[in-house]
This record gives structure tokens, C-alpha cells and sequence, in this order.
């Protein structure tokens, strides 16, 4: 007969297998999940649509564009001809953007995305903004020929790729290709691939990244918009995924103890200058003046930017730390050569692996 010592030591491994299994299925469960939204976010174009549906569509092939921390700040207003993108400020984050500007940055780089899908459907788009109808941008659509661009087809293969790059420069004419497409009206895109320049770039975000990390605020919104498992970011479809980053992924409470634990100044600092280290170049977008209109126009010019460096293979990533940080932001604009406009963009850009994918809402939670 066992004995009740032996009972206790059986039953307490017996629920250990059984929490064990628990935990395991939830962990697979969760991964399920995270596949079968990332799968849903980046489909392909469906064909053959209603007048609604196709709408729908553009609405989201343009929620498929990158934002500040991946809040998805923005609303839609379906027209009968026209699409409004409008800021949607309960979305904001505050702490690193508390004027807005990468907010209003996200918008346009929506905006572009909505053109470059407008054109494969016949639709020729023109995107005005409104400085006095609450920073919405109106977006005109009128019938044209349907033109399939590169740009189009890079839209499901963009990602902001927070890895080591190769290290190994790109060729002149990928460089050419990608100041053309990051130039847009009142905005210009500086191409810094010069070794020493950009190991002066380095410093700039070495100082803007410390400043950031000492700023418990930047640091308690950064943690609340994290999803640090597959289950989280599946079921949110927003937020920095924390397979997007390469970092392991575990429940809510084992990833918020970890980041608490391993967030630290001098890591963070270190990351950023391997990464930085491995990159081809750094690209820094210039507006000519500093107002929402060129913020808007800014954030087009880099989503081409980035959809003609998927196009050509090049991964690219935001070290945004230099115009983030009021403190730095003269400075560093001084030591590129800025003495009027707003350094609104810091890119590095290099060949590197593909990332897990971000998740994006569904298209029914941003219509207005």
C-alpha cells in the first residue's frame, strides 16, 4: 500500500505534469494564434471585390503602414469617392511623442501605402492635408489606369527589422534609388554612409537612448504597449511584439518581470551600437519646415523609402533617439548640416534576416 508520504510526492508530480501540459498547450495554443493573425494581416489583395469591399481593402493596405510603437494612431472615413485618415489621439503616446509629431509621421506613412494600393486597383489617389479640419488628411480617389508597382508589391514584405544587418555597403545605384524615393514635397532624405559620420550618428543616439531610459515615463509606456507572448499579440494586434524584436517570448508576467530586470541603460546602449555597427548606412529625413502638414509629408517619403528598400532586399529599422529627445535634437541636427527644418526621421538600413511579423487591428475597429 503507498504510503501517504509517497501519496503527497506522487500527486505533487502528477500536478506538475498536469501544469506543466497546461502550460504547454496554452504556449501552442498561443502560437496558433499569432500564425493565424499574421497570416490574416498580410494577405495578398483580394480580386474581384465590391465597390465596398475594395474600399475596405485600401483601408487596410494602408493600416499595413508602419506607427510609433505600433499603436495604429489612425481612423478611417469611408467616402463614395474618397478616403479620410484621421489622427486617433487616444492612441497617442505621449512620453516619447508629446507633440504629436510621430503621430502625424504614421499618418502619412498610411496615406502612402493607400496610394500605392489605390493604383494597382485604377484608382489614382491625392492625399491633402487639412490643418484645420483636426490634422485628417482627405484623400481623393478618381478613376485611371491600374498600374502594379514595385512599391505595391513590397507592401506585404515591409517590416521594420530590429536585427544585425550584414555590415556590407550597398551599390550606388540601390543608393540612388533610395534617395529618390525618400524625397518628397519640402522633404529631403540625407544618405549617411561614410564611417565616421555615422559613428557620429551613434553618439547621438547613444545620447538620446540614455535620456530616455533615465525618463521613467518613456519607459512605463514603452512596457505598456510591449506584447511579450503570441497569445497577447494575436488577441491585441497592436504593440511591439516581442518576436518582432528577436527577443524570447513567455506569459504577460514572465515577460513585464524580464523587461524590469533586463531594460537597463547599458544594454539597450550596446544593442544599439551592434546595430548601428552592422548597418550599410543611416538615412535622415528632413522637412523644411516643422508643422503637421510637412510632418504628414515626411512620414510619405520614408514609407517609399522603406517600401523601395524591400523592393531591393534592404531591411530597415528606426533609431529615432536623436529627434526624439528635445535636449539632443539641435545638436544633432547642427552636426548634419540642418540649420533650418526639423530632423524628423533617424533609418539605419542594411541587408539583414526577416523578423517575425507585426499584427495589425482588424479594419472593422479603425472605421469611424
Amino acid at each position: 500500500m503507498m504510503s501517504r508520504r509517497q501519496f503527497i510526492a506522487t500527486g505533487a508530480i502528477a500536478g506538475l505534469g498536469v501544469a506543466g501540459g497546461l502550460a504547454f498547450r496554452s504556449l501552442r495554443n498561443g502560437e496558433i494564434a499569432y500564425e493565424n493573425a499574421a497570416q490574416r494581416t498580410w494577405r495578398p489583395m483580394a480580386s474581384g471585390l465590391a465597390a465596398d469591399a475594395r474600399m475596405r481593402e485600401l483601408v487596410r493596405y494602408a493600416a499595413l503602414a508602419p506607427s510609433s510603437h505600433n499603436t495604429q494612431c489612425w481612423r478611417f472615413k469611408i467616402g463614395a469617392r474618397s478616403v479620410s485618415i484621421l489622427p486617433d489621439l487616444q492612441r497617442r503616446c505621449s512620453a516619447v511623442d508629446p507633440d504629436d509629431h510621430h503621430l502625424f509621421v504614421s499618418l502619412g506613412c498610411a496615406a502612402e501605402n493607400l496610394v500605392q494600393a489605390a493604383k494597382t486597383m485604377g484608382l489614382h489617389a491625392e492625399p491633402l492635408f487639412d490643418s484645420e479640419a483636426d490634422g485628417a488628411l482627405a484623400v481623393a480617389l478618381e478613376s485611371t489606369k491600374a498600374l502594379q508597382s514595385p512599391l505595391f508589391d513590397a507592401i506585404l514584405r515591409r517590416q521594420s527589422t530590429r536585427a544585425e544587418f550584414d555590415g556590407k555597403p550597398l551599390s550606388n545605384g540601390d543608393l540612388r534609388l533610395l534617395e529618390a524615393a525618400g524625397t518628397g514635397k519640402g522633404v529631403r532624405v540625407e544618405l549617411i554612409t561614410e564611417p565616421r559620420a555615422i559613428a557620429s550618428v551613434l553618439d547621438f543616439v547613444i545620447q538620446g537612448n540614455s535620456a530616455q531610459m533615465r525618463d521613467p515615463a518613456f519607459v512605463r509606456e514603452l512596457k505598456q504597449w510591449m506584447r511579450f507572448n503570441d497569445a497577447d499579440a494575436a488577441r491585441l494586434g497592436d504593440g511591439l511584439y516581442s518576436g518582432s524584436s528577436g527577443n524570447p517570448t513567455g506569459p504577460d508576467w514572465l515577460g513585464g518581470l524580464m523587461f524590469d530586470m533586463f531594460f537597463k541603460e547599458k544594454a539597450e546602449n550596446d544593442k544599439y551600437a551592434r546595430h548601428i555597427r552592422s548597418s550599410a548606412g543611416i538615412a535622415v529625413f528632413v522637412s523644411e519646415a516643422d508643422d503637421r502638414a510637412h510632418w504628414v509629408e515626411a512620414g510619405r517619403a520614408f514609407e517609399r523609402f522603406a517600401l523601395q528598400a524591400t523592393a531591393l532586399g534592404i531591411r530597415n529599422a528606426h533609431l529615432n533617439q536623436p529627434v526624439e529627445v528635445a535636449s539632443v535634437r539641435p545638436a544633432f541636427a547642427k552636426s548634419i548640416g540642418v540649420a533650418s527644418g526639423r530632423p524628423d526621421l533617424v533609418i539605419r538600413f542594411g541587408r539583414g534576416p526577416e523578423m517575425p511579423r507585426s499584427l495589425r487591428r482588424p479594419v472593422e475597429t479603425m472605421l469611424i
